[in-house]
């Protein structure tokens, strides 16, 4: 009895709200929480793509396509990976579209965010690749803070455990399994991946700085460790989605991110050994008001020759000053 009271009083507790009411809208946590990451997200990638040369807060114009699309995605591909929790008998399928009740997996929101983002950089005429670098850290940040969304929900924890750091969880419970006593204690894996995720911020940012990781290199290096930190988290989460030859769909596209993070960083380097001459694609470069331009070019300077008149005068004065 002891122990187990000290287990209770060491482990984490789960928030006791997950929404609270504004007059007649419900604001929920989780999506303070992914709103919170969008948030910082989108200043630093500005302060990182500004200091490249690009224009100050182009980044929200990218941002206007890739985060709707980044949710689409999300949204697309958590249905995608449990179709049980939307189809068949008894299950209403309207559920699809509330969004706020839970539900966004980051694998679809990566690939639905970089054709958002892909499509932001041709309008703005961005590169790509440098939108992605810069984005990269900051990603990464985002995602740590989208992780608490899941702590204030109560949902994608992990298997059972009786460490200390054990994660309590209301009982009942819709993910719940089957047979466990209430008062069972849970991996908090929305913890281990803010940790993790931190973690990567800091090694991501200081990777850039020291080995100038550029042409999408530093966002393949993002990917490799964000998916690599996944197939952990994903091996111990209680969580029913599909299962392919023995693994869950979601473990197995953290092992394609690794592939696809790797590739990027191996590829790139190959194609681009250089660094970036601009973060603006040929042809679409932006110039600070009131810049100077002095590339020792004619186009700003009036090299034509001056009126008849001014020559008479200019050989008049020289005429004076030689008596």
């Amino acid at each position: 009895m002891t122990s187990a009271a000290l287990s209770v009083v060491a482990s984490i507790p789960s928030p006791p709200i997950s929404s609270f009411q504004l007059g007649p809208l419900t604001i929920h946590f989780y999506a303070l929480c992914i709103l919170a990451g969008i948030v910082v997200a989108t200043f630093w990638t500005n302060h990182r793509l500004t200091k490249r040369g690009a224009e100050p807060w182009v980044v929200i114009d990218i941002a206007l396509l890739a985060v709707p699309l980044a949710i689409i995605g999300a949204r697309i591909f958590h249905v995608f990976t449990h179709p049980g929790f939307y189809f068949g008998e008894g299950k209403d399928i309207w559920a699809i579209f509330r969004i706020w009740e839970g539900g966004i997996a980051i694998f679809g929101a990566l690939i639905g965010g970089a054709i958002g983002a892909w499509l932001g950089c041709k309008w703005s005429g961005i590169r790509f690749w440098s939108f992605a670098d810069a984005l990269a850290p900051a990603l990464l940040l985002a995602q740590a803070f989208g992780r608490f969304g899941n702590w204030f929900n109560q949902e994608l924890y992990g298997l059972p455990t009786d460490l200390p750091w054990g994660l309590q969880i209301d009982y009942p419970n819709s993910a719940w399994p089957a047979g466990l006593p209430e008062g069972t204690l849970f991996h908090p894996t929305f913890l281990y991946e803010v940790i993790w995720n931190v973690m990567g911020v800091i090694i991501i940012a200081a990777a850039g700085r020291r080995f100038r990781l550029q042409w999408g290199r530093l966002f393949g290096l993002y990917l490799t460790w964000y998916s690599a930190g996944r197939i952990v988290w994903e091996s111990i989460r209680i969580d029913p989605s599909e299962v392919f030859l023995g693994l869950r769909t979601n473990v197995w596209a953290a092992i394609l991110g690794v592939v696809v993070g790797l590739a990027i960083m191996i590829v790139q380097k190959r194609r681009h050994p250089g660094l970036e001459p601009s973060p603006y694609q040929p042809g679409r470069e932006w110039t600070p008001p009131g810049e100077v331009h002095s590339q020792g070019t004619d186009d700003f300077v009036d090299v034509s020759a001056p009126p008849a008149s001014e020559e008479s005068s200019g050989g008049a004065t020289s005429s004076l000053t030689t008596r």
